[in-house]
């Protein structure tokens, strides 16, 4: 027996488990398993059994809300969503919206995070390696509190390079259901950042703008219009609804003409003013390059900067879509 494959003990096994987290700031703060029945806060224990199905064959869902302030965000529409991606999912809900809110709420409290991100999931359950839980398996929750995705601030103040992506878009079904199996998302990804660009674009199948890998893209046209692509084949992104929503106000001020939600082809979404990513983990952030052409002039636009604007505000001051976390 070799040390690669020698048989562990339990107190080998978490010392172990402890190493692999050692001299890292994980940034985890939090983690609720309805499999172990309550709260980490030991981050080298934030762990899920290996014949979890949502680890061995991608069954499950999740989403993300944000943490600003002490106050969650627009955790009602993310709830409201994951309940539909688990209905397509053919994944049955572990507990009851209200339940699952309590243990997000909760799990956000004992993580004392005042800033930051909340990703939870559901998953089908454990009990075999087969395509399919055993039918005695209780599908699970998991909620975890972190410190979100981090992007460059360039993004934001020089604005993001794009392609369109080699890998097809996912078929309607996959595409609006937030499951957990993103490798698409995941090959656009590195195809773009070992092409020496920051993101890249799904295109559908008759040339109309998909989306990012993971977020929503919105365009303003050329005759101040704001352009956001169908949701029948893309994810319903949540902070991109509520952006259209709050655009509505720069109808008014004249900052643009209208909120149009189309299809959006490829040659006329190069050809707009201006272009962005939206999404809870990203705000808004401009687009200024695709295939190695300049969107506009080249340089984030003052719409996406009042759209940023919008979001960020309210973030801290809506009157509908916080709670007060009650911290302990």
């Amino acid at each position: 027996m070799s040390e690669l494959t020698k048989v562990l003990t339990e107190s080998e096994l978490l010392h172990n488990l402890g190493k692999l987290r050692e001299g890292k700031d994980s940034g985890y703060s939090a983690f609720y398993s309805s499999q172990l029945g309550g709260i980490i806060k030991e981050d080298s224990l934030m762990v899920i059994p290996f014949d979890d199905h949502m680890v061995h064959r991608g069954h499950g869902i999740f989403d993300t809300a944000a943490i600003a302030n002490g106050k969650v965000y627009d955790l009602d529409a993310h709830l409201d969503r994951f309940i539909i991606s688990a209905k397509n999912s053919k994944l049955l809900l572990p507990f009851p919206k209200e339940q699952m809110k309590k243990i997000i709420l909760d799990t956000t409290a004992i993580s004392n995070r005042r800033d930051g991100s909340i990703r939870y999931w559901i998953s089908s359950g454990t009990g075999n390696l087969g395509l399919i839980p055993p039918e005695d398996a209780k599908p699970a929750f998991f909620v975890m509190i972190f410190g979100g995705l981090d992007y460059p601030e360039r993004y934001y103040n020089e604005g993001m390079k794009v392609i369109t992506t080699s890998y097809p878009i996912k078929p309607a079904l996959y595409a609006v259901t937030k499951s957990t199996n993103y490798l698409p998302n995941t090959l656009m990804q590195l195809e773009a950042k070992e092409k020496g660009f920051d993101n890249g674009i799904f295109v559908d199948s008759y040339g109309n703008v998909g989306e990012g890998s993971n977020m929503n893209t919105a365009f303003v046209s050329q005759d101040d219009k704001l352009k956001h692509p169908k949701f029948d084949n893309i994810l319903s992104g949540c902070t991109a609804k509520r952006i259209l929503e709050l655009a509505e106000s720069l109808i008014g001020k004249g900052i643009i003409k209208d909120v149009n939600i189309c299809d959006i082809s490829v040659e006329e979404a190069r050809g707009s003013k201006e272009m962005m990513f939206i999404g809870s983990s990203i705000g808004v952030a401009p687009i200024v390059e695709w295939d190695n052409k300049k969107i506009g002039n080249g340089k984030p636009g003052p719409i996406v900067f009042e759209l940023k604007k919008l979001l960020s505000d309210d973030i801290i001051n809506s009157k509908d879509r916080l709670i007060e976390v009650q911290y302990t």
